[in-house]
């Protein structure tokens, strides 16, 4: 029996749906971390980076690059693997609760309807190098900013060069 291409994914959000679900996390205290990216190829690098995020507060939740995004970010031959897909293989991690997918370069508009508590970058990123809107985004929502510790050799960039040089 053929899988058709829809797979299901009770973690991944509207905005909308989002903005009800933060309202409930803050009426029970639920501390809100946000982070964001493409995850175009799951791999050990993201997987420490979203476990040691998802140790900073309750509840993880992830700002996924659309395809088009990504495309815009990254080239013409990314994402490797659809937003659907993607979306799938991060549900699927336990330490991640909500996937919310954004179409822009950036995400101030989803920072300022969420107001998280955290937002999370890899230790590639600082202050002065994270976007200045979504700094600032972040600031005026009162949100912490916290890098973690960035895995060398672990990048997606990386594992398609190796992909692509096997023979």
């Amino acid at each position: 029996m053929a899988i058709k291409n829809h797979l299901l994914n009770p973690k991944w959000l509207s905005l909308d749906e989002a903005v009800k679900k933060r309202e409930h996390l803050r009426q029970k205290g639920a501390s809100l971390i946000l982070t964001n990216g493409c995850f175009d190829l799951l791999h050990s690098g993201h997987i420490y980076f979203l476990n040691n995020t998802a140790a900073l507060g309750d509840v993880l939740w992830i700002a996924l690059n659309s395809d088009e995004s990504v495309t815009d970010l990254k080239g013409s031959s990314r994402p490797i693997q659809n937003e659907m897909q993607r979306a799938y293989n991060l549900a699927a991690l336990e330490c991640v609760s909500g996937i919310i997918t954004f179409n822009s370069r950036r995400l101030n508009s989803e920072i300022q309807a969420l107001e998280p508590d955290i937002y999370s970058k890899a230790g590639d990123y600082s202050l002065e190098t994270i976007n200045k809107e979504e700094r600032r985004a972040l600031e005026v929502a009162g949100t912490k900013i916290v890098f973690i510790p960035y895995l060398e050799g672990h990048s997606t960039t990386e594992l398609i060069k190796k992909i692509n040089h096997l023979d």
